[in-house]
């Protein structure tokens, strides 16, 4: 499966319930769960919005069918008869004022090393009774830009774009935050991760390039994100 960019005029959202799991199913999550936490300690089961399923009409509409999971339901992945659940997400993409664009690599600690992707992560559940709109993505995107790059782009500057179909049938929220001087996104990354370190935590992002066109991308060492070389391109035009 390869990753897609969708244009959107209408997005809407509706809760379902949980899948339900066999007593099978939820003995082999929890102990591939269980062995994933014992590689990567500082795993952390919290909550999320996962994908259930997803619609969409001829007037480019989305209907997006969303429900409240923990991040061991990943460990399903690869199981036969597992239920189709997969990831939401945000992403931002953040350019310098020289019409580039900043990408980060994921430290050793998170759940993709080595990564390369936009500022962005998975989406957390509204809590009981808010909605999941855009407004909450938009406010989602803004925090994980700010814990990943130090920036201070308020949630109403993020313009909303493309709806991404990731490679393993995650769908994303694309956002554009205003242009910022180059020096600025590095100053920022790198006081964010000499605070962080200090504090003994890890930051999210170990290295972050500022990149001028997909070529560039490509030539970063290391996998990146499925759906960013599409987003590049899109972004400078190619």
């Amino acid at each position: 499966m390869t990753a897609e960019l969708w244009d959107v005029s209408r997005l809407r959202f509706e809760e379902t319930a949980p899948p339900a799991l066999t007593g099978d199913l939820r003995t082999a999550m929890d102990q591939r769960w269980a062995a994933a936490v014992r590689a990567n300690p500082t795993l952390f089961d919290g909550p999320v919005a996962a994908l259930a399923g997803f619609q969409r009409d001829d007037t480019d509409g989305l209907l997006v069918s969303w429900t409240r999971l923990t991040y061991r339901y990943r460990a399903l992945r690869g199981l036969p008869d597992a239920p189709a659940v997969a990831a939401l997400f945000v992403a931002v993409l953040q350019p310098s004022d020289d019409g580039r664009l900043l990408v980060g690599r994921m430290s050793p600690t998170t759940s993709a090393p080595g990564r390369w992707q936009p500022p962005g992560g998975t989406l957390e559940p509204p809590r009981d009774g808010a909605a999941l709109d855009l407004g909450l993505l938009r406010a989602h995107a803004a925090r994980e830009l700010a814990e990943e790059t130090g920036s201070d782009t308020p949630a109403d500057a993020l313009v909303a774009g493309p709806v991404v179909l990731g490679a393993r049938g995650s769908l994303g929220f694309l956002f554009t935050a205003p242009p910022r001087p180059a020096r600025e996104l590095r100053e920022r990354h790198a006081e964010l991760a000499r605070t962080e370190t200090a504090s003994g935590v890890a930051p999210e992002f170990d290295r972050v390039e500022l990149i001028g066109s997909p070529a560039e991308l490509r030539a970063l060492p290391g996998p990146s994100a499925s759906y960013l070389e599409l987003a590049a391109g899109r972004f400078f035009g190619a």
